[in-house]
């Protein structure tokens, strides 16, 4: 079976219509162009890779805190799909059980744009996601995660890295930080997401010095608790990017056809609650 075919989850994308719901007035950031992303052109993504399943995170740039894009594509997904939602750190529980109702699995933490001290403020969000079997979508860089950590693991919540966790471009795998990640592999209840590589090396495409953090991340986590994302349709990267070159890398990095299977099927489909 061609590599592209083999069957995957895609667990980090999204998607942003604007013609049909408009961005946020206030937000930092409108995507544009080759940025926009429509649920019908990755539906022909999904058809061209292999894609059977995708996780669509609520992106901060255009739509801030409104969902509505992601759940419109989930109520079309005909159970395809599920959802993080972007919610305020004092949401109700139940429209937090809407949300879920909805096919949201995950809520987001995204500190690389509300900073650390936004997330410390959020002990009662995260009890109630732990409460309702949800996770929390978590993406930090650099050494945030070395102020946060202790919260999340108080917390009982399930987390889910974002990007590697978006280690220091060029701190090398000893970074206070990424160990910080590492470690938090031994609770049982963390897993990662092998993407967004443009987002912390310092090479052009295939971005072979991400490989020492895949590998230590891939040796911490087992690929029982890795799973591949896209990052489609690749927000702000500073160059142009493509699904098809990114399997291929996943490729190189995990040569074992059976691992990449756990990787891009077995456990994303355990995780994001998918069925057969």
């Amino acid at each position: 079976m061609s590599l592209f075919a083999e069957p995957k989850v895609d667990a980090h994308c999204h998607v942003l219509d604007p013609a049909r719901f408009p961005y946020a007035p206030d937000v930092a950031y409108r995507p544009a162009g080759q940025e926009v992303a429509p649920l019908e052109q990755y539906e022909q993504v999904m058809a061209a890779y292999g894609i059977r399943h995708a996780l669509f995170v609520g992106p901060n740039s255009g739509y801030g805190l409104d969902n509505g894009c992601m759940l419109d594509a989930l109520a079309r997904g005909a159970g395809r799909f599920r959802g993080v939602a972007v919610v305020r750190n004092d949401i109700a529980r139940e429209e937090l059980q809407r949300l879920k109702q909805a096919g949201v699995v995950g809520v987001a933490f995204n500190a690389t744009v509300l900073g650390v001290d936004h997330y410390l403020a959020a002990g009662e969000l995260l009890r109630l996601v732990a409460d309702l079997d949800l996770f929390v979508s978590l993406q930090v860089e650099h050494d945030q995660l070395l102020a946060l950590r202790p919260l999340l693991e108080r917390s009982g919540a399930r987390i889910v890295f974002d990007h590697c966790g978006r280690p220091r471009a060029g701190g090398g795998v000893g970074q206070p930080g990424f160990q910080a990640l590492l470690g938090m592999a031994k609770n049982g209840r963390t897993a990662v997401k092998l993407s967004g590589y443009q987002k912390f090396s310092l090479q052009a495409p295939p971005y072979e010095d991400a490989r020492p953090f895949v590998q230590a991340l891939l040796d911490a986590y087992t690929p029982d608790a890795c799973m591949w994302a896209s990052d489609w349709p690749f927000l702000k990267s500073p160059v142009r990017l493509d699904v098809g070159p990114l399997l291929l890398q996943l490729e190189r990095f995990v040569p074992d056809a059976a691992d990449r299977r756990r990787i891009w099927w077995d456990t994303p489909r355990r995780w994001l609650g998918l069925g057969a």
